[in-house]
């Protein structure tokens, strides 16, 4: 995508690239410096990541622009779906479609350093942070409630920014533009769904405006109001293997519940005579430390449907069911945008503004059905009906008690898997406040801005399937839940055992910027310019507990509270000293209130040896202040899907196949706050050309490399872990929980079931790789075509370890334990085609990312594809074969007709050909496919029709 003016081949791309062919790869976003002949009409720009005004935007940091032509040909309708299509976001970028880390969130990773290193602008002022930290820690901005249809084009700083902004533009900067005036009235409708006939989208917007800065009225004042529901798409609805667990048919395993493979129940439930091994304070047995009797099979609760029961391999009976089919693999999700903006021109020099926005984004998730057996934070692994009550009555629940049971003939009890028949919801509603005012003008030869910024987000966060232990515990003793026949149970014993989880999270901005430039100088080359500014900021977050009591089971222990002030100062100089050759300079000095402060410089040099080609590069260093969940009045406690080490799972094993007991389970992570924390700290290179061979087609390229010390995290669970298998001491800080012993195997070691550290400065981290971009125009007959494409290539992405440990991240799964695993596809590409002619303009999109090994040497400490395999078959085979995620490409189809004066209708098909996703099982966000790569696939082929009329 780009700004660029289509009334002229004259001037085409001018962003960071590095291969003569990269126009016939695959691209979207468009190198800033195509939208130079636009800026050349106009007087001066401000530009992401400088405060000089340029007459150009061609600066040596690598910048793409989308304009709102871009966004409209790609037929997409939402801030956080333009912004994710970058090639340069990855790994740790957070999809929508993935309630587990930061539910109903999504935000953005540049060069995949997790989205806490990314920095989110709007109109260049800073934005409140989501309320819920990404995995308890990560904080960013959620671009769901970023307005689309009042966006007049979007810039991202592919490089560092820190010595202009401040903290956290490490990785770059996604700075969002919204409309500064409006006149008339501009309508919209659009509708769309898939081929299955699920994912329904709705959509309207309504803009209405009225004066002109430029003649007698001196203002203009406009209103948006922006509508979209996209319904819910859910796993049942998908064909094989995206509906379920059992992958027998392909060679992989069978993970529906199964009561010796997986220690899961169904709806139908399953009960094994045992005995309990534990007793309570009281003196009472603990009905949660349940063994099967030497031999004993499990039964079914209750009789199964026709066709689903089964016996396994150790003869145990049970019904066969999927208990997926609920699950969303797209939540539904409703935005409801409203924006206004009044400026007024105060002088012919001087104008003031106040814009005004209030945005909800709602969230609801159906969830599976809730299981009785859980780790966290009680262990009901092995929970047991007792066969008598408190009031010495054969329990009903029981299916082996009998008239002859009495206290005293040790009558068995009954080891129970079960699945709660009530489906799980979540849903959470962010609802956004922002207002900045502001004024911007020149005085004695100052160009000056200035802008107050009040921002306040507040979260409802409504869990309604998470289960009471208190309950559960009080229930199973006193049978007062019929596991027999759920059916029978009252809506007053449901609702006391599946308490409603509420809790209202919010974070606040108060910031006040100012900026002034000036011109100090002619040299040879042009102008001496300088740039001053100041901010202040008030940041505060607080994310308050609901699980304090650890009675929800399923659900950590997360608590985020705190508060601080900033003051920064930065100064730069852009110095024209001959018409080849620019250079410019800037740095900044901040203080935190909470942990000191930070001065970060940056260079850049372009240089134009000949016209048709420009070199640039940067220099920059850079740094991310510590979360509030890092350093503030907090602690969270995380999962992640775990399975044991094969020598581990070897002596849990019967006839060479390992149990249920050292399958893929979860392990918590308890983190707690370090007050002592430093900033994560960057150093930062980039290196590129522009070459414009034609006047119809350029080409531009920029290698990067990022390198980022005192990276915060807990202390690696993979170290943890292996000096806990390993019998050595922990590393200090740590501890680890053991789970309750292998029923089976109860005198050897039992499974690690919480890994517990602080967050400390540790790691390192160094990537690099390249972006190429190009874009070719051409007059054909009657028609333009239109080629632009954008790829990244990761070389590396490397984190390093205390011990000098150097993990390898690229190419593979990893990191396995940040947000939803998704892994670092070594590259991702995009290209548009389109073509117009009269009042027609159709564009073909195409998507790309590259396969990846499904290894996460962050959570195995093994990058070997055959002992660190995420998902292994019961004999210990990587599946899928070679272990390794196939890539995944695919096609849109837009179009746009000007059918009357101020009327289009418009069209899509996005996913043409109704590509699937490649197999990814290990993807612990979504069911056998990953999320955030590969949504589109399960969305399957989608119809989108729309109209617009401007008046």
């Amino acid at each position: 995508m780009s700004g660029y003016s289509e009334e002229s081949a004259v001037r085409v791309p001018r962003v960071c690239g590095i291969a003569f062919l990269a126009w016939a790869l695959l691209g979207l976003p468009i190198p800033a410096a195509q939208a130079e002949e636009r800026m050349d009409q106009l007087e001066t720009v401000i530009v992401t990541g400088s405060f000089v005004p340029r007459t150009d935007i061609q600066t040596p940091s690598p910048l793409t622009m989308i304009s709102a032509e871009d966004i409209a040909r790609s037929g997409l309708t939402s801030t956080t779906d333009i912004v994710r299509t970058l090639t340069a976001d990855n790994s740790g970028t957070l999809p929508t479609s993935f309630v587990g880390a930061a539910a109903g969130a999504a935000g953005v990773s540049l060069r995949g350093m997790t989205v806490n290193s990314t920095l989110v602008l709007i109109d260049g002022h800073r934005a409140t942070n989501y309320p819920l930290a990404d995995d308890g820690q990560r904080t960013f901005v959620d671009l769901n409630t970023i307005p689309l249809d009042v966006v007049d084009h979007i810039e991202v700083l592919k490089d560092g920014a820190s010595s202009v902004y401040g903290a956290d533009a490490i990785a770059g900067v996604v700075n969002i533009i919204l409309k500064k005036t409006f006149t008339g009235l501009r309508t919209s409708a659009e509708v769309g769904t898939s081929s299955h006939g699920d994912g329904t989208m709705r959509r309207g917007t309504l803009t209405v405006g009225s004066g002109h800065l430029d003649s007698g009225d001196r203002f203009n004042a406009y209103f948006n109001l922006e509508y979209e529901k996209d319904g819910a798409i859910r796993v049942g609805d998908r064909g094989f293997p995206f509906n379920t667990n059992d992958l027998t048919p392909l060679g992989g395993n069978n993970l529906n519940p199964q009561p010796s493979v997986f220690p899961y129940g169904t709806i139908y439930g399953s009960a094994t005579p045992g005995t309990v091994t534990g007793t309570l304070p009281n003196g009472q047995p603990d009905l949660t430390t349940g063994v099967p009797n030497t031999g004993a099979v499990s039964q079914p609760l209750r009789p199964c449907p026709a066709g689903l029961q089964a016996t396994d391999a150790a003869g145990n009976v049970y019904c066969r069911q999927t208990t997926l089919l609920s699950f969303d693999d797209q939540p539904q999700q409703e935005r409801i945008n409203l924006y206004g903006r009044l400026t007024v021109q105060l002088t012919d020099a001087a104008q003031v503004y106040l814009s005004t926005g209030f945005f909800q984004d709602k969230v609801v998730s159906d969830l599976t059905y809730p299981q009785i057996q859980s780790s966290i934070p009680h262990n009901t692994n092995a929970i047991a009906l007792p066969p008598l009550l408190p009031t010495g009555a054969l329990n009903p629940n029981n299916p082996f008690a009998n008239a002859v049971c009495t206290a005293a003939n040790n009558c068995p009890y009954a080891l129970l898997n079960f699945a709660f028949p009530q489906i799980g919801r979540l849903t959470t509603t962010n609802h956004v406040f922002r207002t900045v005012a502001g004024v911007d003008g020149e005085a004695g030869g100052w160009q000056y801005h200035g802008a107050l910024v009040i921002n306040h987000s507040s979260l409802d966060f409504d869990n309604t399937g998470l289960l009471s232990y208190r309950q559960l515990i009080s229930d199973v003793t006193n049978g007062s839940y019929d596991f027999i026949n759920p059916a029978a149970n009252s809506a007053a014993t449901n609702a006391a055992l599946f308490p409603e989880a509420k809790k209202t999270s919010t974070t606040d901005l108060y910031a006040l910027d100012t900026s002034a430039s000036k011109l100090l100088a002619e040299l040879p080359g042009g102008q001496l310019e300088i740039a001053l500014g100041a901010q202040w900021r008030r940041e505060s977050s607080s994310d308050p507990n609901i699980n304090s009591s650890l009675d929800y089971q399923g659900l950590g222990v997360t608590q985020i509270v705190g508060q601080r002030e900033v003051a920064g100062f930065f100064g730069e100089l852009d110095a024209r000293i001959f018409e080849s050759l620019e250079v410019i300079g800037s740095g900044r000095y901040d203080h935190y209130s909470d942990f000191g402060s930070a001065v970060t410089p940056k260079v850049g040099v372009r240089f134009k040896p000949f016209e048709p080609l420009a070199l640039r590069a940067t220099y920059s260093r850079g740094f991310r202040a510590p979360s509030f969940a890092e350093n503030g009045s907090s602690y969270s406690e995380l999962f992640f899907p775990y399975i044991p080490p094969p020598d581990f799972q070897a002596a849990h094993s019967v006839g060479g196949i390992p149990d249920g007991y050292v399958q893929q389970y979860t392990v918590g992570q308890i983190t707690a706050a370090n007050p002592n924390l430093k900033p994560e700290k960057s150093h930062s290179v980039t290196a590129g050309f522009v070459f414009d061979p034609l006047p119809a087609l350029s080409l531009a390229a920029d290698y990067y490399l990022i390198k980022k010390t005192g990276v915060i995290i807990p202390s690696f669970p993979g170290a943890v872990l292996a000096a806990y298998y390993a019998g050595t001491p922990l590393p200090p800080g740590s501890s680890v929980t053991p789970d309750n012993p292998d029923p089976a195997f109860p005198n050897l070691p039992p499974r690690p079931i919480t890994v517990a550290a602080p967050y400390i400065n540790a790691n390192s981290e160094e990537t690099d790789g390249v972006d190429v971009d190009a874009r070719l125009q051409l007059d054909i007959g009657p028609g333009r075509w239109i080629s632009q494409a954008s790829w990244t290539d990761i070389f590396s992405f490397k984190l390093t370890q205390p011990d000098g440990t150097v993990l390898s991240f690229v190419g593979t799964q990893a990191p396995y334990i940040l947000s939803s695993g998704a892994g670092t596809p070594r590259q991702r590409a995009t290209w548009t085609n389109t073509w117009k002619q009269g009042p027609v303009t159709a564009s073909i999109i195409g998507y790309y990312v590259s396969g990846f090994d499904e290894t996460g040497v962050d959570a195995t400490g093994s990058a070997s594809t055959t002992s660190a395999c995420l998902y292994t078959t019961a004999l210990g085979t990587p599946f899928p074969a070679g272990c390794h995620i196939g890539s995944f490409i695919y096609f849109d189809m837009t179009g746009e007709v000007q059918v009357g004066k101020g009327f289009k209708v418009s069209a899509a098909i996005q996913n043409i050909a109704d590509r699937k996703p490649p197999i990814d099982p290990a993807d612990y966000a979504g069911v056998n496919f990953n999320t955030t790569y590969h949504q589109a696939g399960i969305v399957g082929r989608y119809f989108r029709i729309g109209a617009r009329y401007t008046f």
